[in-house]
């Protein structure tokens, strides 16, 4: 997680994408000109503020870039630079400096220099820890990122010096610990450290109240400490792939938390006192041993991601049907027999992943009546034994086109919705003998017919279908006629056939193929 806040970001690549012509030049040949033509429509000037050298192959630091001393922001990632030279002190006014993903072994102690640097990227570098005690110096740093840098240590001198810090990347390191010093870093607000070797979760942490973001992924926890309910500003906390097999009661004084990932972990159960966070929108809790969904999670009526794959559930709970915002539940993996009839009431599901369980397609009856659904899931198609679907008193608008694959369906009660149309293939369902559209403001077909019953509306679908079809083929039949005749639009092509030319949007479509990814392959 090495991306800074999204709005932060989003004003970044703004701003690459402006200023990105006036560096191109610059950085084209490896022998940088020192004077830019005067045709170019952008100049490179003493006054530029950003500038863009990344992606260029770059061994050192050009002289040309450091000679700029107005810039604000400097980007020299993913290339080749080995070491950073002691020119780089003349860039006093800059504020954010990207190295990530070069060949950096040694900083040199003129980097400290950069008295008004807010935001350093060094990731990606096979770092020397000794080096590292040149960041000290940087006391307006406000975001370091040291992700993939070999790290076994933290210098205590950076915790010690630095008080401006908000973002800390650590991620992808040989971490162990931290040392004490961190709890200097009062502003604190994201710490990244994943992909570590924690076994002991660093307790310090819990006195930097301002932190926001904790992401300890991928390493060896075994518990959390109480102190965690210090932290009543946290919003996210990811601690997935560890080795957790229960949570602290006190995680719900975290009450501002959003984001809860809790993934392949050896939970059984939550805490009750959980279900005062109610202010989670995503909660990762697959690949633990749930066995069945924790009776609290029903409360958290904000979610609005739910990942519950391999989790050993059977079933779902009744309450579970209180979740009305989810757009997105994973339950795949799982033992689940019988379709969860608790799925129908999320209104505003979205994505529903059950595959790989156990369901079996005998459910015969399903009675969701006086609810207030406003859609039916696509998955009903998938229940071929269904024969009583009743859905009466709800706020039902369409019905999913799938439901015309329920072959056995002999009842299906519709009254007292808001449907104004049936699927045209309805009439398939040549087993349904009971079909009640009472209350509800019908159009297609219209409710005369609908009065008239089953036969009625049977043959409405059906020569509507015929209608479409043969509208189909008149339409082409004219425009045969105009294109051969030549009139209208086709006028220009009758022409540039008797000319013997090939037609204009004949060329374009060869000029188009020419340039056709081949199928399957990405562009």
């Amino acid at each position: 997680m090495a991306c800074p806040s999204a709005k932060m970001q989003m004003h970044r690549f703004e701003m690459i994408d402006t200023f990105k012509t006036l560096t191109k030049e610059l950085l084209r040949q490896e022998h940088l000109p020192k004077v830019l033509q005067k045709k170019e429509p952008h100049r490179v000037t003493d006054r530029t503020f950003f500038i863009d050298g990344s992606n260029q192959g770059l061994k050192t630091i050009p002289s040309e870039i450091l000679a700029l001393k107005e810039l604000e922001e400097v980007h020299l990632e993913n290339n080749q630079i080995a070491e950073i030279p002691q020119g780089i002190q003349q860039l006093q006014n800059t504020k954010v400096l990207y190295l990530h993903n070069n060949s950096l072994q040694d900083l040199c102690r003129e980097l400290g220099a950069l008295s008004s640097l807010e935001s350093l990227d060094l990731s990606g570098n096979p770092l020397v820890i000794s080096s590292l005690h040149v960041i000290s110096h940087l006391r307006t740093l406000r975001e370091l990122r040291l992700y993939r840098t070999g790290l076994t240590e933290i210098p205590t001198s950076i915790c010690k010096s630095l008080h401006h810090l908000e973002l800390f990347g650590l991620s992808e390191n040989f971490l162990e610990s931290l040392p004490k010093e961190i709890v200097n870093q009062t502003k604190l607000r994201e710490i990244y450290l994943k992909q570590n070797h924690f076994e002991v979760f660093p307790c310090d942490l819990c006195v930097l109240y301002n932190l926001e973001v904790i992401d300890l992924d991928e390493n060896k926890l075994k518990s959390i400490p109480g102190d965690i309910g210090h932290l009543v500003r946290l919003q996210k906390f990811y601690v997935a792939s560890n080795h957790l097999m229960s949570l602290p009661e006190s995680l719900c004084q975290c009450s501002k938390l959003s984001v809860l990932d809790l993934t392949h972990n050896s939970i059984h159960s939550l805490p009750s006192s959980l279900e005062h966070l109610t202010e989670l929108t995503e909660v990762g809790l697959s690949e633990n041993r749930l066995e069945k969904v924790p009776r609290l999670l029903c409360s958290w009526v904000s979610l609005h991601l739910l990942y519950l794959r391999n989790t050993s559930l059977h079933g779902l709970r009744r309450s579970f049907k209180h979740l009305v915002n989810l757009r997105f539940l994973d339950l795949s993996q799982n033992h689940i027999e019988h379709f969860p009839v608790q799925i129908c009431a999320l209104r505003n599901l979205e994505i529903l992943a059950l595959d790989d369980n156990k369901v079996r397609q005998n459910l015969k009856e399903l009675y969701i009546e006086n609810n207030r659904l406003e859609q039916l899931p696509a998955s009903l198609g998938l229940m071929p034994n269904l024969e009583v679907l009743d859905c009466r008193h709800n706020l039902l608008k369409q019905l999913p086109d799938a439901i015309c694959h329920t072959r056995n369906l002999r009842e299906l009660l519709l009254e007292d919705n808001l449907l104004c149309c049936l699927p045209e293939n309805l009439d398939h369902l040549v087993n349904l003998k009971v079909l009640t559209l009472m209350n509800n403001p019908m159009i297609d077909p219209p409710i005369y017919v609908c009065n008239q019953g089953n036969e009625a509306i049977w043959k409405y679908l059906k020569e509507n279908r015929i209608r479409k079809v043969m509208t189909t083929k008149i339409q082409a039949w004219w425009r045969g006629i105009m294109v051969r005749k030549g009139y209208g639009s086709y006028e220009e092509l009758l022409k540039s056939r008797k000319k013997g030319k090939s037609p204009p949007k004949d060329k374009k479509g060869k000029k188009a193929a020419k340039g056709k990814p081949a199928k399957g392959n990405k562009k």
